[in-house]
């Protein structure tokens, strides 16, 4: 190809949504952000819904600017990564039958039981390799059985999907987020047809899956309308942006570890193959797919949300709330003044997580945070123990060893969080980039359309010769990360 691919990678997280320009071609890989829209969940009559409308007319909007910002209008491709597990129903007539429900809305546990009635926790881990968490879909649709839009349900689309159906009018279930439902089989990677039948649910309901690179499907003419667009393809992507984002990763080989560190943070290796052991699933370790047959073997970690709800907390109280002054100020307070651990449940919830982290410090017997200086050197100094203790575990679990940890995603701009967490795992850590799964997003459409040749190894190399990467080397005293563990145990 004699010009390089202009594609637009949207990019939906948590928080906001953005549509990203990407230009592919001989050793070139770039972004431009063209758009930028917030992801705002609403509640209503006590249920957290995503607006999903808002965040389609998000997109549109940014494949309009996509066009405007490529050579000739011409966008070669799009692609479509988001969070995972949260699914739009469809009734018989192709219509939505109300917004997602939010996975960190209460409703999703009340399933747990019944599910864990007709297929025990062993079970279930034993086909899916799922990590349990009590919004994967499977509880939720075990949640919505009995409601009348269940029964009105003919199709249940992930976030990703709901959007490229509406884009191009094709249905379908790209095969790295339908494999975060609970009801993908981690080892053929198809639908767990058993799975289905004992928990009652149709097996219509789940579209076909669709590989990364695939074509989903044409921008329909009433989009090339509001769009200005031709006939562009819309391409399967890892569209959960943690498997585009493990794309992303510049690594050398296979003696790697990764932290994908946004609103969640995923820690864990890629592997050929799950690991669907018993010590595994005690560990509360996920086996997620990722692109071209590869296995994303990680644990969930709370992640920036808790610098985030923090931020929130203290600027609704007027209190300052610039996060690289607080940083900078966390610098200087002294390491594990407290720990907490960050995967405790207490901080799942929106809300006021200063005071939920000095109620775990006194659960513990350590003295809570006095300000926000402690609150978050609390946070950073959790978050590079909970990485510490997920790497070793993962290599133990897995056998697969490792040499370094690639940070990427936003938490690749914290250098504070990237320096202890190569002290915490006693490894150098490579940071970035930062927009890693639209980076992947990008060279996973590149390669479909032919701007991109090989596979994984290819892809990164080109990441490493084009992106910005800022190494931080260990340093201090592993008995220190020993006693601060020992205080959580």
């Amino acid at each position: 190809m004699t010009r390089p691919l202009t594609l637009a990678a949207v990019d939906l997280g948590a928080s906001s949504g953005r549509v990203m320009a990407a230009r592919v071609g001989s050793g070139r890989l770039d972004l431009t952000e063209v758009h930028r829209f917030p992801n705002r969940p609403v509640r209503t009559a006590g249920t957290l819904h995503w607006d999903v409308l808002g965040l389609y007319a998000g997109v549109l909007d940014g494949l309009r600017a996509a066009g405007r910002e490529a050579d000739g209008g011409v966008v070669d491709g799009v692609g479509i990564d988001s969070w995972a597990v949260d699914v739009g129903l469809l009734d018989a007539d192709g219509a939505l039958l109300g917004n997602p429900v939010h996975y960190r809305d209460a409703r999703h546990e009340t399933a747990v039981p019944a599910v864990h009635a007709l297929v025990p926790p062993d079970e279930l881990y034993a086909v899916n390799g799922l990590q349990h968490l009590p919004f994967n879909t499977v509880f939720q649709l075990a949640a919505m059985r009995g409601t009348a839009r269940f029964a009105a349900a003919r199709q249940a689309l992930l976030v990703p999907d709901l959007l490229a159906h509406w884009l191009t009018g094709a249905r379908g279930a790209e095969v790295t987020n339908a494999s975060t439902t609970g009801l993908l089989d981690a080892t053929t990677r198809q639908w767990a047809t058993g799975l289905l039948d004992r928990l009652d649910l149709p097996r219509d309901l789940l579209p076909a899956l669709v590989q990364p690179g695939e074509e989903i499907g044409r921008l329909t003419a009433e989009v090339r309308a509001e769009t200005g667009l031709g006939e562009v393809p819309v391409i399967a992507v890892g569209s959960h942006d943690t498997a585009s984002a493990v794309v992303g990763v510049p690594a050398r080989g296979d003696r790697f570890a990764y932290v994908s560190c946004g609103t969640w943070s995923l820690v864990g290796v890629e592997l050929e193959k799950p690991v669907l052991t018993a010590a595994s699933r005690d560990a509360g370790f996920t086996n997620e797919l990722g692109v071209d047959g590869t296995v994303r073997y990680l644990h969930n970690v709370m992640g920036l949300w808790l610098l985030q709800e923090s931020l929130r907390t203290w600027a609704a109280a007027g209190l300052p709330a610039d996060l690289p002054d607080l940083l900078a100020a966390a610098a200087r307070v002294p390491a594990f003044t407290a720990v907490v651990d960050v995967d405790d449940p207490r901080f799942l919830p929106p809300g006021d997580v200063p005071s939920r982290i000095a109620l775990a410090c006194a659960a513990t017997g350590q003295a809570p945070p006095q300000g926000q200086a402690e609150t978050v050197r609390c946070i950073v100094d959790s978050l590079a123990l909970a990485y510490r203790r997920t790497v070793r575990r993962a290599v133990e679990l897995s056998g697969r060893e490792v040499d370094v940890v690639h940070v990427v995603g936003g938490g690749a701009r914290n250098a504070l969080l990237c320096q202890l967490t190569a002290d915490a795992c006693g490894l150098p850590v490579l940071a970035g980039p930062v927009e890693a799964a639209a980076l992947g997003n990008a060279l996973v459409q590149a390669r479909a359309l032919g701007g991109l040749d090989g596979g994984l190894a290819e892809m990164r190399r080109l990441l490493r010769t084009t992106q910005a990467l800022v190494e931080y080397r260990p340093s201090g005293s592993a008995a220190a990360w020993d006693a601060a563990e020992a205080r959580l145990s």
